[in-house]
Order: C-alpha cells, then structure tokens, then sequence
C-alpha cells in the first residue's frame, strides 16, 4: 500500500502559505484521534476557557519539557464528526512568516503526530464519508481558481451539482440492472422484459451523459485559462496593446524596432475566462544574435497558444513581412488586430481592409476576424476582448453559464460510461441472451461509481489527492 493510504494514526501540517516576513496568521492543522491530547500537551490557554468543540481558546504555545513560550497563539478545536476530515481537528493560529509555524509543526510531530502526505485530510474526509470524489476534486479547482468564474464552477462540484446527476444516472443503471437479472433468477414468475422500454431509458441516460461530456471543454478553460500570443512585425505596437489590454507597464514601449527581445507575460481575466497573453519579440530577419533567439522564441510561442492576435501597423499597411507571418499563423484560431488607426486617413482605412487576407483556404479554416485599435490611445480593448469571446463560443465553449463543468478524468469516465451503454444497446438488437446485457451494463455502472467515489481503485485515488498541497 502508498504512502498515500497510509491514512492511519494523527497527522499534521502547515495550512497556510508561509512566506518570509509577509502573512499576519499561519496556519497548523493536526487531525486524529491524538489531536486533543497534543493540544492539550502544547497549549496553555490562561484563565478559565471551556476546552469543547467549535470553540477559540487563547493562550500560547510552550514546549511541553522546557516550557519556553513558542508563540502566542489562537486554538481552534472541531472534535469529530463535526469536522473536515471527521475526526478531531485542532488548529493552531499562529503569527505569520516562517519560525512559528515551523515551530509549531516540529512540537506536534515530536509528540504524537506524522507529517500529513498531500491532500491526506481532504482524503480522509472522503475514506470517512464527509466528501465524495467530485466534491473533493471541486476544494482543489477552487484553491487553484484563477477566476471568479473558474471558483463558481469549483463550488458548484463542492456543493454536489454534479454528484447529483452522476448518481441519478447510476442509480437508473442499476433499476435497469435489476429489472434484466430478476428476468434470469426468476423468468417464469415475471412477465417478459420490454425490451423496447429498456432501450428507451438506455438512451434517456445516454443523452444526459452527452450534456455532461459538452462542458469538458469549458471545464478545461476555465481551469488552465486561454494561452494567447501577440506577434508582429517589429515597432507594429505589440508592446502597447498589451500594456494597454493589461492596464500596466509591462513591456517597454519605445519607437525603436527590435525593443523586445524576449517573450513578456501578463494574466488577465476576459469574460470570467483567465488568459494569459505573451506579448513576443518582433518576427522578422535580422543578423542580431540576441533579436534572432527572441524571433524564434516567438514562433515557438504563437506555436504553442490557442489564439493568434496578429498586430499589424495600418499607417503601414498590410507589407510583405506581415503577409509571411501569417502564412505561418493562419493555420491557428486568429484574430487580425489593425493597430495604430488613429494614424491611418479615414480615406485610407477601406483601401487597408480590402488588402488584408480574408480568404478560407484548406490551411485557414480555423475561426478569424479582425478588428482595428489604437493601443496607444487605450482605443478598441472591448472589441478585442469581444472578439477573443466570439472566437472560444465557435469553438462551442461557452464563456458564459460556468455552473457545471467536468475534467478530464471524469470525462473519461463518462466516455466510458457511454461506450459501455451503447454496448447494450447493441447487445439487445442482436438478441443475445440476458446475461450478456448485464455484462457491458455493469461496466457504465462502475464508470458511473468512479466519478463519485462509489467504485474506485487505489490508483485513481493516488492520481486526484497528489495535485493537493500539504495542508489540505
């Protein structure tokens, strides 16, 4: 057995950031049966403070031989099941930054406790009945939530809204189930099977697995964010449009051609969707060593992102160099951004727009458009940023309506699901015997069970808790 299921005996981490010289409060958790006794080992709570369940105490820290106050300290005590993990929890509230807390830790592991493996509480709640696995896996996209969007989709998993269809749809399998195998025990004391009707709720719960699979991308957007890189020619005002689009100075922006030199990175958050833009060197030839490792740094990168925005100067025009560069990024979702109009002639500006490609080859059938800003004037943000949305909802994630969304491993599980069901299906036009409707049907079963937690192996249990920190 892992270190990981190694769940016996108390143990104890830091539950919070510790960050050196920053943080008012750090954070020391221990859970299990010895939990009580260390407190009480550790902590001298002066006056007459009832020691119950959900109760502060205050008081400070000593070590139990020398008695040397470590810290003065705040004791939170949550005896079980009325806890996280559904066993006694204390928790010592510490000051901030790094010495107390570390102390705080070694005194609980010198006296009774072991350090607690990654996400070793959150999976005892769920060995102890308090999380299922959704739920579990919804405290993780929470903490790592890099939107409020991606957090509201994090606490809807917390709060069962997709456990709750998971197990609707089990529980259907398993009537099903149970109507084909009273059919074999018992087949002269029932009347016949409705095939019909069976293959009728087999496609009712098919279909619902379907809506579930339809948010897997939007789940992924809003956990890993949209990768977006902005590439030019150079001086076409890459570097402005990012700083005006971040509302920040972060790269330098100078009427020198060439100025950046490497990739440059921001996060914003576009339409609840977190999007990290790379602003990159300037494509073009050139003997400079240093400028032609930033070119190919920004090839790599439009490579690599999920949305091209290819700046273009208008006073400029559409030039050789910005024909080349996008012979090499049409093939990517990409988005045209016109910059620099305010120094175009009104005149000139339809002329500009018949020159630059809008053709759909075989190469370029990946979603397009265009739009015209002037970054240095903070001009034509919100039409970009409307752009990036339409350019995600043609690809059938919907920026909007984050409530539900499923990962990757439970989206495998419901593929599976899915397969298995259909198996079914097939098994009965075939008209093979009873038994073997049962076979494939007790697979989407335990695929259903694996979403929750119902059935699941070792394996997948040490996959989900490793991604955990420490203390939770």
């Amino acid at each position: 057995m892992s270190e990981l299921f190694a769940t016996t005996g108390t143990i104890a981490a830091i539950a919070t950031a510790v960050v050196p010289q920053q943080g008012s409060v750090g954070i020391v958790r221990v859970s299990g049966s010895q939990a009580m006794a260390i407190a009480q080992s550790l902590f001298h709570a002066p006056g007459r403070q009832v020691w119950e369940s959900h109760r502060i105490l205050y008081g400070y820290i000593r070590h139990p031989q020398t008695q040397q106050i470590v810290d003065e300290a705040l004791l939170l005590i949550m005896k079980a099941p009325r806890s996280y993990t559904r066993e006694d929890v204390v928790e010592f509230h510490c000051h901030g930054g790094i010495m107390a807390v570390q102390q705080v830790l070694q005194l609980c592991l010198e006296n009774g406790s072991r350090l607690a493996q990654p996400g070793e509480f959150t999976l005892r709640a769920f060995l102890n009945g308090r999380l299922d696995l959704t739920q579990a896996e919804g405290i993780a996209d929470l903490v790592g939530a890099k939107s409020p969007q991606a957090a509201q989709s994090a606490l809807a998993g917390l709060q069962g809204k997709l456990a709750h269809p998971i197990r609707q749809l089990r529980a259907n399998c398993l009537d099903i189930l149970a109507e084909i195998e009273a059919r074999i025990d018992f087949e002269e004391d029932l009347p016949p099977l409705d095939d019909k009707a069976i293959v009728s709720e087999i496609d009712k719960i098919a279909a619902e697995i379907t809506r579930l699979l339809e948010t897997k991308d939007k789940g992924e957007l809003l956990r890993t964010g949209l990768k977006v890189a902005i590439v030019g020619r150079p001086n076409v005002g890459k570097s402005s449009l990012l700083n005006a689009w971040s509302r920040s100075d972060r790269a330098i922006v100078t009427d020198l051609p060439g100025t950046t030199r490497d990739v440059v990175e921001s996060q914003l958050v576009v339409g609840g969707i977190p999007v990290q833009v790379l602003d990159t060197a300037g494509i073009r030839e050139t003997t400079d060593q240093v400028e032609k490792i930033g070119v190919e740094r920004s090839r790599r990168a439009a490579n690599a992102a999920d949305l091209v925005l290819l700046t273009i100067d208008a006073s400029a025009g559409w030039t050789e160099g910005d024909e080349e560069i996008y012979e090499k990024v049409q093939h990517r979702p990409l988005i045209i951004v016109i910059n620099k109009i305010d120094l175009l002639e009104e005149s000139k500006r339809t002329t500009l727009q018949s020159q630059i490609p809008n053709r759909s080859t075989e190469r370029s059938r990946s979603p397009k458009s265009k739009i015209v800003t002037a970054a240095a004037q903070n001009q034509g943000i919100d039409a970009l940023e409307t752009a990036i949305l339409e350019i995600v909802q043609s690809g059938k994630v919907q920026a909007a309506d984050m409530d539900l969304a499923i990962n990757q491993r439970q989206a495998a599980a419901l593929t599976q699901a899915k397969i298995s069901l259909e198996q079914v299906q097939a098994t009965i036009v075939q008209q093979l015997p009873l038994d073997f409707w049962t076979i494939d049907l007790r697979g989407a079963i335990q695929a259903l069970g694996e979403i929750t937690g119902e059935e699941v192996t070792e394996s997948v249990l040490e996959r989900i808790f490793s991604r955990f920190c420490i203390g939770k």
